[in-house]
């Protein structure tokens, strides 16, 4: 009748749980900025403050709605100017069967075009960064 019962569950760990607590109050404002971040940040409460206090100097907390509004906005400035070089190019090309290209003109669009894909590379390599930041 005294059978030995199984112990269910999770075993427990023998080091590097989290034991301790840590009680705060906010006022209602500040809770709500709390629910905010939660939401907008998608992590738990406690993640976000444990963040915040232990991790702050090298973490960067990333608002992700501001981050996708910001990139989807340079992804239409980059296409708008995708579509003045492509309207340049049809007129250079327009030009140069007429025989009526003006070389000061090709050379400062290339200096121009040069300088638009440094502009980009800087742009790549920043999302990079931002895009390994977000994954810390």
């Amino acid at each position: 009748m005294n059978a030995k019962r199984k112990p269910g569950g999770r075993p427990k760990l023998t080091e590097g749980g989290r034991v301790k607590k840590i009680d705060a109050r906010f006022t209602e404002k500040e809770y709500e900025l709390i629910l905010n971040l939660e939401k907008t940040l998608g992590i738990r409460k406690t993640d976000l403050v444990r963040q915040r206090l232990l991790e702050n100097a090298p973490t960067v907390i990333i608002n992700a709605n501001e981050l996708i509004g910001a990139i989807d906005a340079i992804g239409t400035e980059l296409g708008r100017c995708g579509n003045n070089i492509n309207q340049f190019a049809k007129y250079v090309n327009i030009l140069q069967r007429q025989n009526r290209v003006d070389l000061a003109v090709v050379e400062q669009f290339n200096r121009l075009f040069r300088d638009y894909i440094g502009q980009q590379e800087k742009l790549e390599t920043a999302l990079r960064g931002i895009i390994r930041m977000a994954g810390r």
